[in-house]
């Protein structure tokens, strides 16, 4: 019965003409009460006097009501505005009633007297009743609604402009039912203070007795300028209490930028703790540059090659041409541009160490601009296969980069990693190469050759986010190889639109390093992590540390000795000044390091290495004895 009466009466809003009647009822009786008042409750009322004042009153008060429009607002939202609107009708009343008044005295002989007081106590009759009763019914309308099948209780951390944003929207969203039961803050001052009758309390008094007491069964964390470690930190107290945690997403998330809905409210997740700013393209520069164009990406099913593929797609390039050996994840990056429609886009089965393959590429093609993320990455396997490593990293790297100079494309962007910084493992040391080989072609001919570099990234394959998630799905344990081991994260739509950034404002030869934030503790994400999912270390998930692997670093660096950086216009991005390099002696050594890979001796192969990257100095690995130039490795 009470679902039916809610239903009828109360989910559609009261239609204009209605409340219209509603205030013109009050307004009329409060005239007759200002009368009672100011005759002391006496019944001496003049009703050949009203018949002339009230028809005025009535006139006046649909007039004013219709020209502010405090009878268009919806009842159960009243707000401050509605308030306002009210305010200001009855007092357009008051100030007529009181200029009728005034004209009946002077033309009229005082025969439609309005006095002072009458029109005074009228005018805060009506503030008070109008404003009133329009509270009334909503604080009836919400008790109503919030009586039937209560919803969760809800505890907001931040009590600053998001947090009552995220408070007044679920007060005003009845289909949530959500009951807001309090705020946390940081800040010592507005703790015991309330906001709208909710209190702020201090975070380190929110204990597991405190959440059972008043029933608490989620926590939104609705802070915006919060810093990633603060961040952590919270979810870490957070996750040890038996509620759910959500978290309001980025201002610049939001609907048309400035409306959030309670279903953009989301359960945290570890990339939640890990995700960075949003980052502003140049999009008016992208356009310029890849306008009419004809691309080409190497390596373009991997996670950054078809992220870089998916952005461009959004430019007017002329031709996208994709290039990977890996045959089933390019089918399904050539099925997801079939699906979202997009034209001139070739996906193309190649490997970037056939020079005859790639050639005819290029020569059908002719590529403007070359995105060339094509690389073997995982440095445990690397170190097993160095011969592989040098393959793809160096013998492909430069097989592309030649085919840029002799087709003379206009740029070639590399794809780096912060592992080519004093390299302790192969796979570091390959791609350190590869950069030194495209900034010696920087002058041999009118292309400009151009390496971007950073740090992991999330969800790329190899990731230690989605090994995790594994283990904790199949029951544990965690596996870390060292419990001080940090890396630097960006996520992989981040880290390409800066790839593309660099991409359009490289003049060649620079290497781009890119602001990869604070570094974090793997063993502190994999707390997290356990947390999160709602489990308890080491209880229901252990963590096992399982020892350094062969070339894995405890800390990954930017720079490499003696570098040091240059700001540009874009604050995330900075040009490394590296050591001058001899380039003919480089390309000669490299070249001597292609050729003799072929013999397939890892050990003199890593040697020659060593002997181009001086800084490479293997860590925990069969490698370490060519760290010392009196070892003879024939």
């Amino acid at each position: 019965m009470l679902k039916r009466i809610r239903k009828q009466f109360f989910i559609r809003s009261a239609p204009s003409w209605l409340v219209l009647a509603i205030d013109l009822y009050w307004v009329i009786n409060n005239f007759i009460f200002a009368h009672l008042i100011g005759f002391d409750f006496q019944l001496t009322l003049d009703g050949s006097l009203l018949k002339i004042q009230l028809p005025v009153l009535i006139a006046v008060t649909i007039f004013w009501i219709l020209m502010v429009g405090s009878h268009k607002g919806i009842i159960r939202h009243t707000g401050i505005a509605d308030s306002i609107k009210v305010a200001m009708s009855s007092f357009l009343i008051m100030l007529s009633l009181l200029g009728i008044s005034l004209l009946s005295n002077y033309y009229l002989n005082g025969s439609l007297n309005f006095t002072l007081s009458l029109i005074v106590i009228h005018f805060m009759l009506n503030l008070l009743v109008l404003t009133g009763l329009r509270f009334l019914f909503k604080i009836f309308y919400d008790i109503l609604f919030s009586s039937y099948k209560a919803g969760p209780r809800v505890l907001i951390y931040g009590a600053g402009e998001a947090g009552l944003l995220t408070s007044s929207i679920f007060k005003n969203d009845k289909a949530n039912k959500s009951q807001i039961v309090g705020f946390m803050d940081d800040d010592a001052r507005k703790h015991g203070k309330k906001i709208n009758g909710v209190t702020i309390y201090n975070p380190a008094s929110i204990t597991q007795e405190f959440i059972a007491r008043k029933r608490i069964t989620r926590v939104i964390i609705a802070m915006q300028q919060v810093k990633q470690p603060r961040l952590i930190e919270i979810v870490a107290q957070l996750a040890t209490l038996s509620v759910k945690v959500k978290i309001v997403p980025p201002t610049k998330s939001w609907i048309n930028g400035i409306k959030l809905l309670p279903a953009q409210i989301k359960t945290i997740n570890i990339e939640d703790l890990l995700g960075r700013s949003v980052i502003e393209m140049d999009n008016a520069g992208l356009r310029k540059e890849f306008g009419d164009k004809v691309l080409l990406i190497t390596g373009a099913a991997g996670s950054i090659g078809s992220e870089i593929a998916r952005q461009i797609s959004k430019f007017n390039y002329k031709q996208l041409i994709l290039v990977d050996q890996a045959e089933s994840d390019l089918y399904n990056l050539q099925q997801y541009f079939n699906f979202k429609k997009h034209k001139n886009i070739s996906c193309i089965v190649a490997d970037v160490r056939n020079e005859k393959r790639m050639d005819s590429i290029f020569e059908k093609f002719k590529p403007e601009i070359v995105f060339h993320a094509a690389a073997y990455k995982h440095v445990p396997f690397m170190e097993e296969n160095p011969y592989e490593a040098v393959l793809v990293n160096v013998f492909g790297t430069k097989t592309i980069a030649d085919l840029v100079v002799k087709h003379q494309t206009k740029k070639f962007v590399m794809v780096s990693t912060d592992k080519a910084v004093n390299p302790t493992n192969v796979m570091g040391a390959t791609k350190r190469i590869a950069e030194m080989y495209i900034t010696s072609l920087q002058n041999k001919g009118a292309s400009k050759f151009i390496t971007t570099r950073f740090g992991n990234v999330l969800g790329s394959s190899g990731s230690v986010i989605p090994l995790f998630k594994t283990q904790i799905k199949n029951g544990g344990p965690i596996t870390l190889t060292h419990k001080d081991i940090t890396r630097y994260f960006m996520t992989i739509p981040e880290a390409c639109r800066l790839v593309l950034e660099a991409g359009i404002m490289g003049k060649g030869g620079e290497i781009f390093v890119f602001d990869m934030g604070i570094p974090i503790k793997i063993y502190d994400l994999a707390l997290n992590m356990i947390q999160l999912s709602n489990l308890k270390y080491p209880e229901d998930i252990n963590i096992e540390i399982t020892g350094l692997r062969p070339g894995e670093k405890i800390y990954e660096e930017l720079l490499g000795d003696g570098e040091n950086t240059i700001q540009t216009h874009h604050s995330k991005i900075m040009i490394a000044k590296v050591k001058a390099l001899d380039v003919n002696s480089i390309q000669q050594k490299i070249n001597e390091l292609c050729v003799s890979n072929r013999e397939l001796n890892f050990e003199q192969t890593v040697s020659k290495m060593k002997e181009i990257v001086p800084e490479f100095i293997s860590n925990n690995s069969i490698y370490e004895k060519f760290d010392h130039s009196d070892v003879d490795i024939n």
